[in-house]
């Protein structure tokens, strides 16, 4: 733990709260204490602390209380209990309804000094999460926005389910809005106030995945010098969202199915249950049906994944819809760059044409380009990528097979990873990137197009 963590003791013991305050001052830390639960409240609102140490026996307001109190203004404190032998059953209750953990008193300082470097990696977690969660999930206004029928019916979806606690398969291709339809669901949720956690199962190694998802005990593996929580603890009370599913092992398909079905996991190399509340959502762009027919996919975790399912509609079937979004991201754009620009008739000819394998995501990108090359401030068809304007006929450098035949999309796949790899040098790291994927995918590819050597 860095030193410099700022920490609210609240005890009504006088004695305690001086010689615990004076050892945690010792150790780096910035103590501020309090003798009731009335206090502890009041000072969280003047200054926010990043941990609360709360004894569980206080008169007028006792610990629960005032940790339920705490827990109504701020998610962001990390709380740990401090209770008597014979008031574990409330410790236990006091997780129950937000905090972090419990010491038993009397408190040995290592003890506490480990309680608190725990606590202070999972806020460093949630920060992360929260900052992760703002990257990836821009404002979902210009996204999630639409007129034709199949998007209604899939809105119409979402408001029913949002409120429950069921989870949820988000079914869609690349680029559809997965995320920001997970998101929605957050939103919609008594557990809006809550974590909103996001997973891509797609970009971690298998065993970085498992240490990310259920956290890790010290000594867990080479280079675990010291305990980590995981995102499911971190997610505790609001929502998880777990991105491409269908990239997961068997191996933590099982712990999975294990969380889903009992609300508990044990950490990498740990032996004690751990018990959370978490709202699971998934999604993936794979045919999960056709995996669990091939043995990729276990059939249990499938159908306890898919409880309910929203498909996303793709955009080529959303026509009426292009025009809307599309005017929606250059006001979003306009904002960012501090431009006034507006689309011609003719960019939005041209949108209509396009079948849009890309989905929204291609959209989007296909109109920032659009933006920011257009220097007058109507902006034309011939500021669009040349992939989505089209014409007649291909451009002179466009890739051609079988003696002047366009490519397929898998043969187009195909030639654009052997470029990556030729101008890497084989570096699959430096072509994923390059191909804007990530590592685990493009060996998936490789796979696929029987390129591994």
């Amino acid at each position: 733990m860095k030193p410099g963590a700022s920490i609210l003791l609240v005890d009504d013991d006088s004695a305690f709260r001086h010689v615990m305050s004076g050892e945690l001052r010792r150790l780096g830390h910035e103590v501020a204490t309090a003798s009731t639960g009335e206090e502890a409240v009041a000072r969280v609102e003047r200054q926010e602390p990043e941990i609360v140490l709360l004894d569980l026996r206080l008169p007028g307001m006792d610990g629960l209380d005032t940790l339920k109190a705490i827990r109504a203004r701020t998610q962001s404190i990390e709380i740990i209990m401090l209770t008597g032998h014979g008031s574990i059953d409330s410790a236990i209750e006091s997780i129950r309804v937000g905090a972090f953990d419990y010491v038993t008193k009397p408190c040995p300082l290592d003890e506490v000094q480990i309680r608190i470097e725990r606590a202070m990696e999972r806020r460093a977690l949630r920060q992360r999460a929260s900052l992760l969660e703002r990257a990836l999930m821009p404002s979902d206004g210009a996204a999630l926005v639409g007129e034709s029928p199949e998007f209604r019916r899939m809105l119409h979806l979402v408001e029913l389910v949002g409120p429950s606690d069921s989870t949820v398969l988000i079914a869609g291709e690349t680029g559809s809005g997965k995320e920001r339809v997970a998101k929605l669901l957050h939103t919609r949720s008594p557990r809006r106030a809550k974590p909103f956690v996001v997973v891509d199962c797609a970009a971690l190694q298998e065993s970085l995945l498992q240490s990310e998802l259920f956290g890790h005990d010290r000594g867990a593996f080479t280079g675990a010098d010291k305990a980590k929580p995981g995102l499911f603890e971190v997610a505790h009370g609001g929502t998880i969202f777990l991105d491409e599913i269908g990239e997961i092992s068997q191996a933590t398909q099982v712990n999975l199915l294990r969380v889903l079905d009992t609300s508990t996991f044990r950490h990498v190399g740990g032996t004690s249950e751990i018990r959370v509340d978490v709202r699971v959502l998934a999604a993936t762009n794979r045919d999960l049906r056709a995996m669990v027919g091939k043995g990729l996919f276990r059939e249990d975790l499938f159908y306890r994944m898919s409880t309910i399912t929203v498909e996303i509609p793709p955009l080529r079937k959303r026509g009426k819809d292009i025009e809307l979004l599309a005017r929606g991201f250059v006001e979003m754009l306009n904002e960012r760059y501090g431009s006034a620009k507006v689309l011609g008739e003719s960019v939005l000819q041209a949108l209509s044409r396009h079948s849009w394998p890309g989905n929204v995501r291609e959209l989007l990108h296909a109109v920032e380009a659009a933006v920011v090359v257009c220097e007058g401030e109507e902006v034309l068809a011939e500021h669009l990528p040349v992939s989505v304007r089209g014409g007649p006929a291909p451009a002179a450098d466009t890739p051609m097979v079988d003696g002047g035949r366009l490519p397929t999309l898998v043969e187009l796949e195909l030639m654009h990873i052997r470029r990556a790899l030729e101008a890497s040098h084989g570096h699959r790291g430096n072509a994923a990137r390059m191909l804007g994927i990530s590592e685990r995918n493009l060996y998936r590819k490789l796979k696929e197009h029987r390129l591994l050597g």
